[in-house]
């Protein structure tokens, strides 16, 4: 099978790292991809965002499936382009995936469905959170719990496009749970928190994501299982009954209170950094399982998780969030891999022969453990071996939750 990858970062190399591991697997392409893709597979000058490109490139390469990584060629139709073409495609149409690209359609369908979520404000009063209404790149949600805080972030939400939203400001533990989706079916993949806050101790601008870890402590099966239930599928119905079937991945971003399980945001797509700690847990024909939910159905598809912890640190420009980094040599990658990480590219370029800095994030540096605190340890040995000049990287990703755990992963 030839496979089309839509996409350039740490997401879409951990999903090529992950499909050519499959045996159904015969080629492997991406648009436009990046020098770890590259790697692995062929890379194509197509934007992401270019539908008609991408749509050519299918067509010339006669790929059998398109996997769509980001959320905005998703928000703008592409996967409607390609299956109109006859292209079998896993990604939202652009109806389905309003959910993310909209948080007051998000929010009115939750509302719709009866899944439990923060409550809405009619006008901003601290504490609370302002969220702008459409893509933002993870940059667009402000926690406010001063004053002070929710001026600066009224002033900022002026940047994105589309009245912003204001919500409640929810007090307890983030977790994120990924579905594969097929219409109003639902398998979920391993539980997993990401770190979005830009500096240690959850502090500074929202960012991606500066790092994930998976499994989360005390999230279990029968968890899991009830969050399907409560959040995933009445989602899924509640489109359905509108005859806007979703195909793809549905990530709730949600917030465990006293009160039980509220959805923060829901995203349309496999999650960044996310996806970096939860597909090297994976066990199972991920190619296999995604072909089948492109069909429309997920009978028979069986997944699980190992019982290894993964941590992901994500290596980012020295002002990232606010600016990025190009054109600086990187070294080191080789030496990290070499004690066992793997090193996902998310920001990165060839120039000269050279592999340099190119974004935000730059490198996304994934280890395994026994527990989460030896993945942890094993994921920072490598990252001190990658350097190039400004880089910054959060070093207390996970180490809440592995000062959490007892023995070995369950």
């Amino acid at each position: 099978m030839k496979v089309l990858i839509v996409g350039a970062g740490g997401r879409e190399h951990a999903l090529a790292w992950k499909l050519v591991q499959s045996k159904g697997l015969s080629e492997l392409h991406a648009a436009p991809g990046n020098p770890g893709i590259a790697a692995i597979g062929s890379c194509h000058p197509v934007r992401a965002d270019d539908g008609e490109g991408l749509l050519a490139l299918a067509d010339s390469l006669k790929v059998d499936l398109v996997v769509v990584g980001p959320e905005g060629p998703l928000v703008a139709g592409v996967a409607d382009q390609l299956r109109h073409a006859g292209i079998a495609c896993f990604g939202p149409s652009r109806e389905a995936a309003m959910l993310e690209g909209s948080k007051t359609f998000a929010k009115a369908l939750m509302l719709e469905a009866g899944v439990p979520t923060a409550k809405r404000l009619s006008e901003p009063i601290a504490p609370c959170v302002v969220k702008a209404d459409g893509l933002a790149a993870g940059k667009g949600v402000f926690v406010c719990s001063t004053d002070e805080q929710l001026a600066e972030a009224l002033e900022a939400v002026k940047a994105f496009p589309g009245e912003p939203m204001f919500e409640e400001l929810l007090v307890g533990e983030e977790l994120s749970l990924l579905a594969i989706a097929a219409g109003e079916e639902a398998l979920a993949l391993a539980p997993a928190q990401d770190f979005k806050r830009a500096y240690a101790g959850d502090n500074g601008p929202n960012t991606g994501g500066m790092g994930s870890f998976s499994p989360v402590p005390g999230v279990g099966e029968s968890e899991v299982e009830k969050i399907l239930e409560q959040v995933h599928r009445p989602v899924l119905a509640a489109l359905a009954a509108r005859a806007v079937p979703f195909v793809g991945v549905l990530y709730a971003g949600l917030m465990r209170t006293e009160d039980g399980i509220r959805v923060l945001e829901f995203n349309v797509r496999f999650g960044d950094p996310e996806t970096q700690a939860i597909l090297p847990r994976l066990e199972g024909d991920l190619l296999e399982t995604i072909v089948r939910a492109a069909n429309g159905t997920l009978t028979g598809v069986e997944l699980s998780a190992s019982d290894r912890a993964a941590v992901t640190v994500v290596l980012a420009a020295g002002n990232y969030p606010a600016g990025s980094d190009r054109g600086s040599p990187i070294e080191g990658i080789a030496e990290a891999e070499s004690l066992g990480a793997h090193v996902f590219h998310a920001g990165t370029a060839i120039h000269h022969g050279r592999l340099v800095t190119n974004g935000g994030r730059i490198l996304d540096v994934t280890a395994l453990g026994a527990t989460i605190g030896e993945a942890r340890e094993r994921g920072y040995a490598a990252c001190q071996q990658i350097h190039w000049q400004g880089i910054r990287y959060r070093h207390d990703i996970a180490l809440a939750a592995s000062e959490q755990e007892e023995g070995p992963v369950a």
